[in-house]
């Protein structure tokens, strides 16, 4: 897990899970790791996962955006993009 971005509004983490023995047993060929994103809408206290080609969007976006060096204003402007479709509360535990 990486803490991969933390303002007052959002925080990113990127998950990295190893592969298990099931899904290289179906394919050999497959990645050894998988995972995704968690993005945190700390003012709605809301997460969202996302994994897949919509993580890879997401990774693409945001290598975009870096790449023009955003303000934290820009940055949390594409991550609500995202957090939109939040549904799980953030449980304090």
């Amino acid at each position: 897990m990486h803490m991969l971005y933390n303002s007052d509004s959002y925080a990113v983490v990127q998950i990295e899970l190893p592969a298990t023995e099931i899904l290289l047993s179906v394919d050999p060929a497959a990645s050894l790791k998988r995972g995704g994103y968690e993005i945190v809408d700390k003012f709605a206290r809301k997460e969202l996962f996302i994994e897949g080609a919509l993580a890879e969007s997401f990774k693409e976006g945001v290598e975009a955006l870096i790449e023009t060096s955003p303000s934290v204003e820009e940055f949390d402007a594409y991550l609500e993009r995202f957090a939109g479709m939040a549904q799980q509360p953030v449980v304090m535990h």
